[in-house]
């Protein structure tokens, strides 16, 4: 089936163009109007009457765009307060899933121009994420959980270098030394906040930050198997790791588990993101707590402000972590205790 999005690219215009063609905007270049007709007779393409209902709903439909739904609890928290608060105040929303992917999630910037939403809530998958089409066609954004350079858009984000700061102090704290830091992306603020945490711990404590313990992988769980392994094929082993994220610690604890290490005598581990499985695991797992619902709850206030008429300066509402102390960072006093 033939899609706005394949109109637009055949025109070589955006989908914003294409759906002014479509209600017959007349601020858009007849030159312009008689190439997309064109298009849309060569490619057959029929508005669907589904948008079409969207954009006769005086705006009542957000669009909430997030980097990447296999993240789980966390973004399912989030939606969950976005949506409570939106049905609440009645609107809609339809949910966009980028895959941490700049094309895809450009493209649903572009759609949701098109569908004329009332507002979009999103996550930007790195610092290029482009607010462009949506400043122009004054459609109100909230970015959640991340922001990127020269903020522009309101934006709600957890204190993560407090967090990260927090979960290794408390390591250091415990006896740890030799503490690694598998961290995400530092093109995104998620990862370069968690790992300036990390580094602020490490410094506060009067020791250096040693590049052969860090490693920067990609969220996901692959990448921190992958970096815990190299971390403990070095000839220094680390005595500790700071996660930054719960899929890698999935990771992560699968490569402990294959080297045969003991958590904690062999390898104390904390992470950021506390999990409902966490207090299932043995020992249970120390990690930062995220106010999930939260975020989403207070992006959903900021968005509809705008939309009540707030025109000021862009927001920040920083929400504060906790970090939930358990079995698997034991001092190791404790643990030396227990051994004798």
């Amino acid at each position: 089936m033939t899609t706005i999005v394949d109109v637009a690219r055949a025109a070589g215009v955006s989908t914003a163009t294409v759906s002014r063609v479509l209600n017959n905007n007349p601020q858009v270049d007849p030159r312009l109007v008689a190439t997309v007709l064109e298009v849309i007779r060569d490619l057959g393409y029929r508005p669907s009457r589904v948008a079409r209902t969207l954009r006769t709903r005086h705006n009542r439909v957000w669009a909430l765009i997030i980097s990447d739904v296999r993240t789980g609890p966390f973004f399912a928290d989030v939606v969950r307060g976005v949506e409570d608060v939106a049905y609440e105040a009645g609107y809609s929303l339809f949910l966009c899933n980028t895959d941490e992917d700049p094309v895809k999630e450009a493209t649903y910037i572009e759609l949701a121009v098109a569908e004329n939403v009332g507002g979009v809530i999103l996550t930007p998958s790195g610092p290029r994420t482009d607010l462009t089409p949506l400043l122009n066609s004054e459609v109100p954004v909230v970015l959640a959980d991340r922001t990127i350079p020269d903020q522009v858009a309101d934006s709600v984000l957890v204190d993560n270098v407090s967090g990260a700061y927090e979960a290794v102090n408390h390591l250091l704290t415990g006896g740890y030394r030799r503490i690694a830091c598998i961290t995400g992306p530092l093109t995104t603020t998620t990862g370069s906040h968690r790992y300036l945490g990390y580094s602020k711990a490490i410094e506060g404590y009067g020791l250096v930050v040693d590049g052969s313990l860090v490693r920067v992988a990609d969220f996901r769980e692959r990448g921190g198997r992958l970096a815990m392994q190299e971390l403990l094929d070095n000839a220094g082993r680390p005595d500790a790791v700071f996660v930054t994220n719960h899929l890698m610690t999935i990771g992560a604890l699968q490569a402990i588990v294959d080297a045969k290490l003991t958590i904690p005598t062999g390898i104390g581990v904390v992470s950021f993101d506390d999990m409902p499985w966490s207090t299932l695991l043995r020992p249970t797992l120390t990690a930062v707590a995220q106010p999930a619902y939260d975020l989403g709850v207070e992006s959903a206030r900021l968005l509809l402000s705008r939309l009540g008429g707030y025109s000021g300066a862009a927001r920040m509402v920083t929400l504060s972590p906790s970090l939930q102390v358990r079995g698997s960072s034991a001092p190791k006093r404790r643990l030396a205790a227990r051994r004798g």
